[in-house]
């Protein structure tokens, strides 16, 4: 897939994810599980599409992600009717963990398996 859809889709996600973290809460959708897997869930999305769409920033990708999770949950402290919490923030910062680092091993799979080298 081209840079440009994933660099697209990454910066729409994280808009969508802004909207419905800061947002009036009676538009947040809910999916029946526990909030804490939705937050890891949505960061984790993030933190794949991010890595996939900037493979060659990987410190810029973290911080965004990372620094996302938290500059998000920071802000609720002023939003009227959301309320910031240590649980979320750590569901936020392991799910945007976990999908920068599946998104990392995803690009070095392509690009080994596209090598040259590759005999396959």
């Amino acid at each position: 897939m081209n840079v440009n859809y994933w660099r697209c889709a990454a910066w729409l996600l994280l808009a969508a994810v802004v909207l419905m973290t800061l947002g009036p809460i009676g538009l947040r959708p809910h999916s029946g599980v526990s909030v804490n897997f939705e937050r890891f869930a949505a960061f984790a999305a993030i933190g794949l599409v991010f890595a996939m769409a900037y493979p060659q920033r990987r410190w810029l990708v973290a911080l965004v992600v990372l620094g996302s999770a938290i500059g998000l949950e920071a802000m609720q402290f002023f939003a009227l009717g959301r309320h910031a919490g240590l649980p979320d923030l750590i569901a936020k910062l392991a799910g945007g963990s976990i999908g920068v680092a599946t998104g990392w091993a995803m690009v070095t799979l392509r690009s080994r398996l596209s090598s040259p080298d590759n005999p396959g």
